[in-house]
């Protein structure tokens, strides 16, 4: 497809929305499985059903464009998944495990963040209100659930890992 326009861009941009946030859910039920700390299986679990919430938002915005929002695979998405996938495949301590699983889906999140504020600039410039407001309300769950991993790193997961090394 030739990218001649903001539009078009936008569009390309929501594609690739919608293929992070596919990858997301085939993604985060092995994280919450491999976690071992109850707050962040939990944290990972409310996040899944935000997610598949943001795709159908995608959904619906593609529906409002008469387009479909597959047909990409957002290959940044796939590496950064794929660095969190190595990380659960090593001999690594369950609390040191909690803590790289807080880092790998921070990865995903400010990846996210950065797409989702691109393309709620993109459609306030094009004029489209109704899309603009629900990639702005995935945007604040992004960052919202970024908040809440660091929040969780710095009062226990961190500090649990770090017992481990000197334990």
């Amino acid at each position: 497809m030739q990218i001649d326009s903001l539009r078009k861009l936008y569009e390309e941009e929501l594609k690739d929305l919608h293929s992070m946030e596919r990858q997301i859910i085939q993604a985060l039920p092995k994280m919450i499985k491999a976690a071992s700390n109850d707050e962040l299986k939990s944290s990972l679990e409310e996040h899944l059903q935000v997610t598949k919430e943001q795709l159908e938002r995608l959904d619906s915005i593609f529906a409002q464009l008469g387009k479909r929002g597959q047909g990409k695979k957002c290959k940044g998405m796939e590496g950064v998944l794929e660095e969190g996938k190595e990380l659960l495949e090593e001999d690594i301590a369950p609390e040191v495990l909690d803590a790289g699983i807080i880092a790998a889906a921070q990865h995903v999140e400010h990846y996210e963040i950065a797409g989702y504020g691109t393309v709620v600039a993109y459609a306030r410039l094009l004029g489209e209100r109704a899309a603009e407001k629900l990639l702005a309300q995935s945007l604040v769950e992004e960052k919202e659930a970024d908040r809440k991993l660091t929040e969780l790193a710095e009062a226990t997961v961190n500090a649990e890992a770090e017992a481990v090394a000197v334990g």
